[in-house]
């Protein structure tokens, strides 16, 4: 499987204060990502990620270390014709509508004619933009920015997409919406680098991940084999019994109204409480098996550093 992009021990430090001072932010940082896959890059605020991107993209330079996209070296103009980018905090000419932003930003990639109109067209359409096409920028809101921020980064049908926190701003139906497109380029063959701090989304849509913390890997792989199939507990919800029934079966989590939430962390305990419950004339409500998330893997490693 081809590598669409590499990075090989890649450092940078920055000066900071009045008397500066050296900071080390990315510490050998080594990671690949292949052809037609969504790899995930995940870590906390100030993990170094969005430097990271700014060193595959040369906006910033890296002090040591090498980077590769789609085999060129990332210094090489050529490497980056075909990469689009949506950055965590874009700038907007706010007094465009999102058509005129969209058509200005065709007319620098060369798009002209009815090609223009189409794609453009299209690219609305697929960020659920159409109805705002023809309003101001100052008067969207942040998550609406963020898929017009999609639509430009799109505009040159890019091979790899490098997303920097794109879920930030959106509400829950906005960010399934921007889940769907990102998982509709994937189909489309092509290659997606998303960086985010949202667990739950990397868990999600991303085939591979890598997870940095100050500066440096601490894992990466395929979620498959970083994630354990192994049950921690099973939570029972039952309704019309107290909490007290169950303390010498499991953990009682929370109480409402008349439910509880039990935690049962031994298996063979599991038929004891189905038999409780229908002896006290009781009902269980749901019974989920909890198996070992992204969220878990990522705490436990942020708190053995």
């Amino acid at each position: 499987m081809a590598k669409v992009l590499e990075l090989e021990q890649v450092y940078k430090a920055y000066r900071f204060g009045f008397i500066p001072k050296k900071k080390q932010i990315l510490k050998g940082v080594s990671f690949y990502v292949n052809e037609g896959e969504i790899f995930g890059y995940l870590g906390p605020n100030g993990a170094g990620k969005t430097t990271t991107i700014k060193c595959i993209l040369n906006l910033i330079f890296p002090d040591a270390g090498r980077i590769t996209i789609f085999g060129e070296d990332s210094l090489k103009p050529k490497a980056r014709q075909r990469v689009g980018f949506l950055p965590e905090n874009p700038y907007f000419y706010d007094y465009l509508t999102g058509r005129e932003f969209l058509t200005f930003y065709a007319d620098l990639l060369g798009l002209h004619g009815q090609s223009k109109i189409e794609k453009i067209a299209y690219l609305l359409r697929l960020v659920g933009m159409e109805r705002a096409a023809d309003l101001q920028l100052r008067k969207y809101s942040r998550g609406m920015l963020q898929r017009i921020g999609l639509a430009q980064a799109l505009l040159n049908d890019p091979a790899l997409v490098i997303l920097d926190e794109p879920m930030g701003g959106l509400d829950p139906i906005g960010r399934k919406e921007f889940r769907d497109i990102i998982v509709n380029l994937k189909k489309e063959g092509k290659t997606v680098f998303l960086s985010s701090h949202i667990l739950q989304d990397i868990e999600m849509i991303c085939d591979r991940v890598a997870i940095i913390l100050a500066g440096e890997i601490i894992n990466q792989g395929y979620l498959g084999d970083l994630i354990s199939e192994k049950v921690l507990y099973t939570e029972v919800t039952i309704a019309g019994l107290p909490a007290a029934e169950f303390n010498h079966l499991g953990e009682s989590v929370s109480t409402s109204g008349n439910r509880v939430l039990l935690k049962v962390y031994e298996e063979s305990k599991i038929d004891q409480v189905i038999s409780l419950v229908q002896q006290k004339k009781g009902k269980i409500i749901s019974l989920m098996p909890r198996t070992e998330t992204l969220e878990d893997i990522f705490v436990n490693m942020v708190k053995n550093q």
